[in-house]
């Protein structure tokens, strides 16, 4: 249709004035959104002032203003938190890799500090203090008698590298009081539990959380145990609660080949960010399994994901947490973050393995408890699991999305006649804190054993059994230990081996009647 060339400029005066309307009433609108948003942050800001300056009682308004943050984070996502300074102080550490301190473990056993190791090579250690001392003094501060909270006795001795404190020590086992003068300095906090030969030239690498150190332990480790020769591995991210996403990334690398895909995010607009492996791989062709349980989420499903969906490794155990949401940390002046969740992540295949959180973040973390009553636990047909979130690997296999990784060899909780509270209950500190106090009664019975006579004696005596019994009745707690008494002798020998031996000999002990490792070194022979 032609226009006629004389309304030509009242069409177009007509379209400027329309378009200068919409433009003023999108620019009020964008205006008005503005002065929303800044109205609502202003009323909020004015009722904490209204509160501090004019409330009858005295309040701590920054705790209120956490309870709000607190409360506006539990409206999104179950991974989305608020972490307050004191709480964000360890976290940062842990994550870290390391801390400065004067590098023992400790706890508070009746009114006293008791040290139950010294860190190996560290300040403690190299000063001559030994496990089972009590500190009554750190400086001039009484810490004996005062039940003083775990952060307090941190406080009291970390500090500055180089920076000395006088620790006046009871030994008890001398009957006398010593002072040690100590120099702080960066003590490692490992993400790398183990690394060990086991059986058939397979090697061991436990990794309890992934850490900014993770990868640089875990590629040392790697690195001795292919010297030994081995030609499998196995990768324990059992009760790995994550950390770290390049970490777990970067392991994954070591055994994909070059341009493999590992993992791809997704942020709210849909923008896609991939993430490859490397020419750099330094285990490509050997076996490798994955252990997972329940508790192995984020990080742990990256890497588990990311090898069994390029058809590299066999994932063994019980289907993972389910967690796939990716976490930005925003920091604050007084020491406090937030955790917000900016996108989802997903293994090479497309499956997001993150479980439903719609029914709020009770229900989300109880999931996990749930699997004990549906049975999941025990039976691999109990896992539910959907047909709409089915994918294939490049070789044909079948996996599954929509809350976490299900593993190729299901192996069930490990537990004698059912009991798996007692299962659980082996896994706490309760154990460690049983043992030491059993050691500080007589530590002369042990002096001088090597290894292999320290497994005669635990083997043949059964005194720490009964002992550990009466602990846990004096607990309170009413748990009938009798029908699982292999699996809780196995336990306390190997909490004695590494309070005595060292952390490599908890492994030695504990993993020989390991069900997931036997299901993988008996399939081998």
């Amino acid at each position: 249709m032609k226009t006629n060339t004389k309304y030509l400029p009242i069409i177009i005066g007509s379209t400027l004035a329309l378009g200068i309307v919409l433009g003023s009433m999108m620019n009020a609108t964008v205006e008005d959104q503005f002065l929303a948003k800044n109205y609502s942050k202003t009323k909020l800001n004015k009722l904490i002032d209204f509160i501090n300056n004019e409330y009858v009682d005295s309040v701590n308004t920054d705790s209120i203003v956490n309870l709000t943050v607190d409360n506006i984070l539990s409206k999104l996502d179950p991974h989305s938190v608020y972490i307050p300074p004191a709480e964000q102080v360890s976290v940062v550490e842990s994550m870290r890799g390391d801390f400065v301190g004067i590098g023992i473990n400790f706890y508070m056993y009746k009114d006293s500090v008791a040290i139950i190791k010294t860190v190996e090579n560290g300040p403690s250690a190299k000063a001559g203090l030994k496990s089972g001392d009590r500190i009554l003094f750190a400086g001039k501060t009484k810490l004996y008698g005062r039940r003083l909270p775990s952060d307090s006795l941190f406080s009291k001795l970390k500090g500055k590298v180089g920076s000395e404190i006088e620790l006046t020590v009871f030994r008890k086992s001398e009957e006398k009081k010593l002072k040690f003068k100590i120099k702080r300095d960066v003590i490692p906090l490992k993400s790398v539990d183990a690394a060990m030969l086991l059986a058939n030239k397979t090697g061991y690498i436990k990794i309890n959380r992934f850490a900014e150190t993770t990868f640089s332990e875990f590629k040392s480790g790697l690195t001795k145990l292919k010297q030994n020769g081995i030609q499998s591995l196995i990768i324990d991210l059992r009760d790995n609660g994550g950390g770290y996403m390049e970490e777990g990334v970067a392991i994954a690398d070591e055994f994909l080949k070059d341009k493999q895909l590992i993992v791809f995010t997704k942020n709210k607009n849909g923008d896609t960010e991939k993430t490859y492996a490397t020419a750099r791989g330094g285990f490509e062709t050997g076996k490798v399994y994955v252990l997972i349980n329940e508790n192995s989420a984020s990080a742990s499903e990256i890497l588990a994901g990311a090898l069994q969906d390029n058809d590299r490794g066999t994932i063994v155990g019980r289907r993972s947490f389910g967690k796939g949401l990716v976490q930005r940390e925003m920091d604050f002046n007084d020491g406090s973050a937030v955790r917000l969740t900016v996108a989802r992540y997903y293994t090479p295949t497309g499956r997001s393995i993150q479980k439903p959180y719609k029914k709020g973040n009770e229900e989300y973390f109880k999931e996990s408890e749930d699997r004990l009553e549906t049975g999941e636990l025990y039976a691999k047909d109990s896992i539910k699991v959907a047909d709409s979130l089915k994918f294939k690997t490049p070789k044909g296999k079948v996996v599954y999305g929509g809350g976490g990784i299900v593993p190729d060899v299901f192996v069930p909780l490990q537990v004698e006649h059912g009991n798996e509270n007692v299962a659980y209950l082996l896994q706490t500190g309760v154990v460690g804190h049983f043992v030491f106090e059993e050691l500080d009664k007589n530590r002369n019975a042990f002096a001088g054993l090597h290894f292999n006579e320290f497994l005669v004696k635990m083997k043949n005596d059964d005194l720490y059994f009964k002992q550990f019994k009466k602990y846990i009745a004096l607990t309170g707690l009413d748990l009938k230990l009798d029908k699982t008494k292999a699996l809780v002798n196995r336990y306390i020998t190997a909490e004695f081996a590494r309070q005595l031996f060292g952390e490599l000999y908890y492994y030695d002990v504990i993993l020989k009647e390991d069900a997931m490792i036997n299901k993988i070194l008996n399939a081998k022979k």
